[in-house]
This record gives C-alpha cells, structure tokens and sequence, in this order.
C-alpha cells in the first residue's frame, strides 16, 4: 500500500481554500498511485477553531466542505480531520475526528479519547472524548488511527484514564496512523520524536504521524511529519515549516535512518520567519512598521521581519531622545541601509518637553523617575500608530521574554503592537540569533551586538541597571515561567536566594501589564497569553 503524507498549511474558516488544497493532494496522490493519503487533525476547518465551533453555521459549512472532498475520493482513500456532530444524547456535541473516506463515501470516523486542557489547548471545552475502541481495514491493513495526544505516553497531561494505543492493541493493528496538530516549541522537536519513537518500538508497529504547518496568530505549527519502523528507526522525515506530500510504501522493504535533531536556535530562526509571513499573508498585510532603536530587540525584529516579508516592505522608524547616543542612530541607520529598509528619523526632544511643560504644575520639584522614561516610550508609541494608520503598516512589537517578564516594559508604550515576534524568546537567545542572522555575512550591525542593553531612556542608563544579568536573570525565568518551579527549588539549583525572590516579585508584579500584550508567538513550552493564565488578585505566592 502506497500511503501519502499530506503536510499541508491550512487557514482556519478558509472552507473554500483548505477544501481545494486537500482535493488537490487527493488528485495527485492518485495520480503518484497512492491508495491512500493522509490529513492532519481537523484539517477541514483549520486548528484549533476555538470559539468558532460554537456556531452552527461553521460547523454546517464544515460539514459541506467534507461532503466535497468525500466526492473527490474515487479510486483513492483519505483521512482528514475534521469536527463532526455527536449523534448520542450524552456529552458535548462535537468530536474531533479522523474521517474516512473512500471511492466518494465517508465510510467511517474514529473519535480522539484524550482531549488536551493545558497550555494553549481547551479541546474538552468543545468535543466529546471517544469511549469506543476499535480499528480500521484500510485496503487490507488493520489500522489503528489516533488523533494528536492518542498516542502520547504522557498521561499525566490529562484527566483520563484511557490509554487509547493499549486499548486498540488488542485489535492486533498492522498499523498506528496518528493525524495530529503539535505545535512548534524550540525545545520540543526531539521529545516529541522519542514519543512516536517509544509508541512504535512498544507496541513494534509502524507508525505514520502526520503533523500540518502554519501558524494561526501565537501557534506555529511546524510539520516534521514521520513514518517510523517498528525498530524505531525512520523510514521518511518530512521539512519543518513546509507543505509536502511525500509518499513511503507500506508493503516495501523501507529505509531505515536515524533520527536528525536541527539546531535549536536555527529552527527558533526558522520558526520566527515563517509565523511572521504565514501572519502577514493569513491577514492580508503587506506592510511593517516598527521602531528601530539601535537595540539588539529591535534590531533582530528588524532582521527577521525584513527576511519574512520582504526589506522594501519593513519601515523603521527612528525616534532619538536627547538620551539616545550618536552610536545608536548610526547603527539604526547602517541596519536598514543593510536591509534596505525605507527608514526615518523622528526626534522626540521637543514632544518630550512639551509633556514636561504641560505636566509642570503637577510634577514641579519632583525627581526624574519612570514617569518621564514612559512619556518617551508612548510618545514613541503614538507616532507609530499614527503611521501605522496613515500609511497602513502594521506595527510591529519587539518585547522580548526577559522584559515582558519582569515588566522591563511600558504600557500604551513600547508594548504596542499587533503581534509580538520575540514575546517568547529570552534576551540570550535574542543575541544568539543575532548570532545566527548574521552566520553568512553582517546583517545586524557588530555595534548593536557588543554593546550592553540600554533602553536609554536616562543618561548612562543600562539594564544591568535594574535587573541581574541577562545569563542568570534568563535561567532563573525559565525555571520559574516554563519548567514552574517553586522559589526553593530554583534556590537549590545554585541561584541566590535574594535574586531568586526579586526575579519572582518581579515576574507576579508585572501580570497585569502581560493581559495587555499583543498576541505572542509561540516558541517555547510557556508562552505569555492563553498558555499562562494566572490570576491577577491572587495572593497565592509561587
């Protein structure tokens, strides 16, 4: 049996455009003599739908749209993911489900058991669990076909106790097919391996994953898709971050190669890039604003938006203070001349001054403190937006992870923005892929990457500052925001307590500006956003 691997980059609601894209595979799948290919999870509808799937007319529309694609299956068996209505009187009224079609009929569906409710998921808000175990003849295997976390080993990421693989094991499969929707995390690309790797080697079948690609506003999905021996070793690994339909012969003797692990702050570069382009080109974009500081943050923002969508594309806007040093300026100036980026200067000493003048009966004979650095971070802000809406330019934010987390930030300010590129990547790893950027020749100019962090907003001002440094600041974020632990167990990894607490204090102080951040792409395990919810009025201490 010739299988295809159908990895492919949906839009979600986009009926008409994801309807076409499967029927496409499907006809050249038959036409490269495949007899069967094979969809990701809800393919149809695109992932995840959220809210949307409360509509009765999304989910009509869902339904049609698989009634077309049901039509183009003559010859040819499909499996496409898809939410169907749940005909008991019991439970939610949907399931998440692996259709089955063949020769123009949808023949059966199976039902995903493990509905995920942590980090960004909340499949157990809008779908049933499945409670019936069984396989598929597919043209004369026995399958066993799960969806996503149906073949996790992890079960503690969920409150059921079903095992979906042991159950369907008894049914003797020759074949685990998994059709799934696993986002990118920079640190997940081998431990997801090493779980279809386990499943396949436990119950010594071969398995099929097949993995989409894109990204839906914070969720980046990064494909990788696999066929994996019973052994363990890897018959086909499909691109990250591209669609492809590539095909592995079920009945022949298959390759066996071992697994290759990509440089981790290479794929965070990749992953970056494409969620950039796949946002701009999902909500018709064409045009970027941001401001360009002279800055590390800025300046890989800067970088990473002018490989996505183009330099012509990408305008930086330079707003000096009279805080701002010479050497800044001119290292703005230098990186979009690399880039080739439309730039201009917009000083804002005199707006500035005409807070401080307009302020004066209130403030008079009172110190400078943050009150006057976040008059030049939303004055800045303001004239962003203004060209944002004359010249229609999405603004763009350059947060990064460590400020966000500790509220090294301004509100209304330097935290505006319609998508936050680097909101889930640490300040070391932002010099690590200013590293990367410039691997082949100097994008971003040297200066901008030896000097220390400023956000010159007072004279002589450094972030070392304010926080502790970045390597020892980061490690301790990490262990706090994504691994979750407690302030005595990052004590007891070799952390001074005093910093330890401080960072915490920081990081819980600061939730309240983190509900108003624009939406953030994913790349870690913990994103800022849906992923992390915590109460604001909690006294509850971590």
């Amino acid at each position: 049996m010739k299988i295809a691997l159908a990895q492919l980059n949906y839009t979600i609601g986009d009926f008409a455009g994801n309807t076409a894209k499967i029927i496409k595979a499907i006809e050249q799948a038959r036409i490269e003599g495949a007899s069967l290919v094979v969809f990701s999870e809800l393919a149809v509808c695109g992932y995840s739908p959220d809210d949307l799937l409360d509509y009765p007319h999304f989910i009509q529309q869902c339904a049609e749209a698989l009634n077309e694609i049901t039509k183009s299956t003559i010859g040819i068996t499909a499996i496409v993911g898809c939410p169907v209505i749940n005909t008991h009187a019991k439970g939610r009224r949907l399931y998440n489900a692996a259709c089955i079609l063949k020769d123009g009929v949808h023949v059966d569906s199976i039902y995903k058991t493990l509905l995920p409710t942590y980090d960004v998921f909340s499949e157990a808000r809008y779908f049933q669990s499945n409670e019936v175990f069984k396989t598929v003849d597919i043209n004369g295997v026995n399958t066993a076909i799960t969806i996503c976390e149906d073949l996790w080993d992890e079960m503690d990421f969920f409150s059921y106790t079903e095992d979906p693989l042991k159950n369907l094991s008894v049914f003797n499969p020759q074949l685990i097919l998994n059709i799934s929707a696993s986002p990118f995390n920079a640190d997940k690309e081998k431990t997801r391996y090493e779980i279809l790797r386990n499943q396949a080697v436990n119950f010594k079948l071969p398995l099929l994953y097949v993995n989409q690609v894109g990204a839906h506003t914070d969720l980046i999905f990064d494909g990788n898709s696999l066929f994996i021996n019973a052994n363990g070793s890897i018959a086909k690994q499909l691109k990250s971050f591209d669609e492809e339909l590539a095909y592995v012969d079920f009945n022949a003797a298959l390759p066996e190669q071992a697994f290759e692990e990509q440089e981790r702050i290479e794929q965070l570069h990749k992953a970056l890039v494409f969620g950039i382009r796949d946002y701009f080109s999902k909500m018709g974009f064409t045009k970027a604003v941001l401001g360009s500081s002279g800055g590390i943050d800025s300046a890989v923002v800067q970088a990473l938006l002018s490989e996505a969508i183009g330099g012509e594309n990408v305008t930086a806007i330079l707003m000096p203070s009279q805080f701002s040093s010479e050497g800044s300026v001119k290292d703005a100036q230098e990186l979009s001349t690399i880039l080739q980026n439309p730039y201009h200067i917009l000083p804002i000493k005199n707006i500035f001054e005409s807070f401080e003048t307009t302020l004066n009966p209130v403030f008079n004979g009172l110190p400078f403190n943050v009150a006057e650095e976040n008059i030049q971070a939303r004055s800045r802000a303001v004239l962003l937006m203004a060209f944002s809406n004359k010249m229609g330019a999405i603004l763009v934010n350059t947060s990064n992870k460590s400020e966000m987390s500790v509220g090294y930030t301004t509100l209304y300010g330097d935290m505006c923005g319609s998508i936050s590129v680097i909101g889930d990547v640490f300040k070391t790893d932002v010099f690590a892929l200013a590293k990367r950027i410039n691997a082949h020749q100097t994008i971003i100019p040297n200066n901008i990457i030896d000097k220390a962090p400023s956000a010159e907003l007072r004279p002589d001002q450094k972030d070392s500052d304010s926080l502790p440094p970045y390597e020892i600041l980061d490690a301790i974020l990490k262990a706090y925001i994504e691994e979750q632990l407690s302030l005595a167990d990052i004590v007891k990894m070799g952390y001074d307590k005093e910093t330890v607490e401080r960072s915490i204090k920081m990081v819980n102080n600061n939730e309240y500006k983190r509900y108003q951040a624009p939406p953030i792409l994913r790349v870690s395990s913990k994103a800022y956003g849906r992923g992390r919810v915590i109460p604001l009025v909690a006294k509850f201490k971590l």
